[in-house]
């Protein structure tokens, strides 16, 4: 077979089977690994909600103080 054609037929049989397969990332405890990421967002969203609690307490006690002042 000619050099031409191997890498005629090399081609066609890379188109078919598509790119090479890209390795998986791996888990290192940054943002987009997986697992550690989302357990990253659970803390966050668990100190997002107590500081909106508190913000809101803080915010109703200034009602009250304003309510109670004669």
């Amino acid at each position: 077979m000619s050099a031409v054609a191997e890498e005629s037929l090399r081609r066609s049989a890379e188109a078919v089977s598509g790119p090479a397969a890209v390795p998986a990332p791996r888990e290192d405890g940054t943002e987009g690994s997986g697992r550690k990421s989302n357990k990253g967002v659970w803390i966050r969203a668990f100190i997002y909600v107590i500081g909106f609690h508190v913000f809101a307490a803080f915010v109703m006690l200034l009602f009250y103080a304003g309510s109670h002042r004669h």
